[in-house]
C-alpha cells in the first residue's frame, strides 16, 4: 500500500500532482560496498502552501544526495578523524563530508537548549595569516564545558553578535566573565554584563609579561653586542620565560650562573619570578596589597618593558583581583585548554581555511550539539 505524498514546506499531507525522474541517495556503506537508495520523487500541490512542491521524505534533506543516516555517520567519524580521512576511508568526497557535518551542525544549532548560563570565557585565536581571527565564547560553568559562539574577527561587532543570540534574558544572568585585555572585549563586556563578575586571564597576564622580559633579553642582547661584551644572553631566551621547576639540570645550572651577572634582564626576570606569589594569595585584599608593592617595585626600575606591564596591571587591579573574588574557582585555563583543541581541529583540516568550514568544524568538535535522531546504530 502506497503511503500519502508529504508537502516539504508545511510537513502536512497533499494531493499528488506528477512523480519527477528517479533521484539516487547515497547509504551507509556495507562491507565496503556501496549502498543507494533509487526513488523517484513525487510532486504535491499544497492547498496550504498554494504551491506545487516536491515531497518530503523521511530518509532525506531537501536536495542532499544523501541519506540522512549516511550524513549522521559520516558526520560522526568527522569527530574522530579529519573530513579529508572520513571522505577516503568511505569513497566519498570531502564536499560531501562538509554537507554531512554542515546538516548535523545545523540541526544541533536549532535544537540546543542554553539554558542557564552562569560563567563565560571570550578570547581570539587566529585562523590564517594576515591577522585573521575567530571570537570565540565558551560556557565554562563547573558542570557544562562547550563551545557557544564562533564569531568572525575580534570586533566589538562580532562580539555583541553573541550577545544577539543568546538574549538579553541569558545574558542579564550571567554571574562571571572570563576574557584577556583586549579592549573591545572589555567595552562589550561592561555594556552587556554589567552585573557580572570579570576575571581577567591569568594567562593572557603571564604570556605579557614573558613577552616584556624576552624584549628587555632581545635589546640588551644586541646592546652588549655592539659594545663587545661576552654574549651571556645567548642562547637564554626558554631559560628565562620557562618556570624555574620545568628546567632540566643542566638548565638550571646555566641560569645559576645567568643571575651572578647585574644585567637589566636578570632584575626584570625577578621581578617576573616574584609576581608568580600573587596567584598563591587566597584574599582578595592581600593579594591587592602584594600586587601594588610589586607594581611600586616595577615602577622603581628603570626597565621601560616591565614599567608598562605595571601600569596595566594598575589600570585593570580591579578586574585581576575578581579572581580571588571568584575563590580562584573560574579563570580562562579552561579557555585556553578548549582553544588547544580548537587549534587540533584547524590543523587537521587540511588545508580549508573558509570562516564557514571553521566555523562548522569547530561548532562539531566543541559544541557538544545535540544530534537528529537515527532508528540506527552504525558503531
Amino acid at each position: 500500500m502506497r503511503s500519502k505524498a508529504v508537502c516539504s514546506g508545511c510537513h502536512q499531507v497533499a494531493p499528488g500532482y506528477d512523480r519527477l525522474a528517479e533521484r539516487r541517495f547515497e547509504f551507509i556503506p556495507f562491507w565496503g560496498f556501496l549502498v543507494f537508495l533509487l526513488y523517484s520523487m513525487r510532486r504535491v500541490e499544497c492547498p496550504r502552501c498554494q504551491a506545487v512542491v516536491v515531497e518530503e521524505v523521511p530518509w532525506g534533506d531537501g536536495k542532499r544526495t544523501l541519506t540522512r543516516a549516511y550524513m549522521l555517520f559520516l558526520a560522526r567519524w568527522a569527530r574522530r578523524l579529519s573530513w579529508k580521512e572520513t571522505a577516503e576511508a568511505f569513497r566519498t568526497s570531502w564536499e560531501k563530508v562538509f554537507d554531512a557535518v554542515e546538516h548535523v551542525v545545523t540541526y544541533g544549532l536549532e535544537h540546543r537548549k542554553l539554558g542557564q548560563i552562569d560563567a563565560i570565557g571570550v578570547d581570539e585565536i587566529q585562523y590564517a595569516k594576515g591577522h585573521k581571527y575567530l571570537t570565540l565564547v565558551y560556557q565554562i560553568d563547573l558542570g557544562v564545558i562547550r563551545l557557544l559562539w564562533v564569531g568572525r574577527e575580534r570586533t566589538i561587532e562580532s562580539f555583541q553578535g553573541f550577545f544577539h543570540v543568546i538574549g538579553d534574558e541569558v545574558a542579564s544572568k550571567i554571574v562571571f566573565v572570563c576574557s584577556d585585555m583586549w579592549e573591545p572585549y572589555l567595552k562589550v563586556i561592561r555594556q552587556k554584563c554589567s552585573e557580572a563578575l570579570h576575571i581577567l586571564d591569568r594567562f593572557h597576564i603571564v604570556a605579557k609579561m614573558n613577552k616584556a622580559l624576552d624584549e628587555v633579553r632581545a635589546g640588551e642582547s644586541r646592546r652588549m653586542a655592539r659594545e663587545g661584551y661576552a654574549p651571556v644572553l645567548k642562547k637564554s631566551r626558554w631559560l628565562l620565560l620557562k618556570r624555574e621547576e620545568n628546567l632540566k639540570n643542566e638548565q638550571r645550572f646555566r641560569l645559576r650562573d645567568l643571575l651572578r651577572y647585574n644585567l637589566k634582564t636578570v632584575r626584570a626576570y625577578l621581578l617576573k619570578e616574584a609576581f608568580q606569589q600573587l596567584w598563591d594569595y587566597n584574599s582578595p585584599v592581600w593579594a591587592g596589597k602584594f600586587l601594588d608593592q610589586w607594581c611600586r617595585q616595577v615602577m622603581r626600575s628603570r626597565i621601560e618593558p616591565m614599567k608598562k606591564i605595571a601600569r596595566s596591571m594598575r589600570e585593570h587591579r580591579e578586574l585581576i583581583l575578581n579572581y580571588f573574588r571568584a575563590q580562584k574557582l573560574f579563570s580562562s585555563g579552561v579557555v585556553e585548554g578548549l582553544n588547544n583543541k580548537a587549534k587540533v581541529t584547524m590543523r587537521r583540516s587540511y588545508g580549508f581555511r573558509t570562516f564557514r568550514v571553521l566555523e562548522l568544524a569547530l561548532y562539531h568538535s566543541l559544541g557538544k550539539l545535540p544530534e537528529p535522531e537515527s532508528t540506527h546504530e552504525f558503531f
